[in-house]
């Protein structure tokens, strides 16, 4: 069963809502332990572009804002669920999720 690593950047008035949604979709299983996750401090930077619809900002300026960055696992067969969680909790209309491949020796 290969595992995964979630980062996800979300702004502060959302991260409760994204970590519930991300748990609730089955990532953050350690061993005997539920809901496992970090978060971090983090500023993130954008430009909405035309055509966009920022959850905050102008279309054409750059912006700064204090986000976190939400960290936990999941195993390969939860990725689909566990995004379509997250997106739906998310407001950000292009929000970032990536998933990483770990190695586990």
């Amino acid at each position: 069963m290969s595992r995964l690593k979630v980062e996800i950047s979300v702004p502060v008035s959302h991260v409760e809502a994204v970590v519930d949604a991300l748990h609730e979709a089955g990532a953050g299983q350690v061993g005997e332990y539920a809901r496992c996750s970090s978060v971090w401090a983090v500023t993130g930077t954008w430009q909405p572009l035309d055509g966009s619809r920022p959850y905050d900002g102008e279309v054409g300026a750059v912006r700064q804002a204090e986000e976190r960055r939400v960290e936990s696992v999941c195993d390969e067969e939860q990725a689909e669920a566990v995004l379509s969680a997250v997106r739906a909790a998310h407001p950000y209309e292009e929000a970032v999720i990536n998933f990483l491949p770990l190695y586990e020796p």
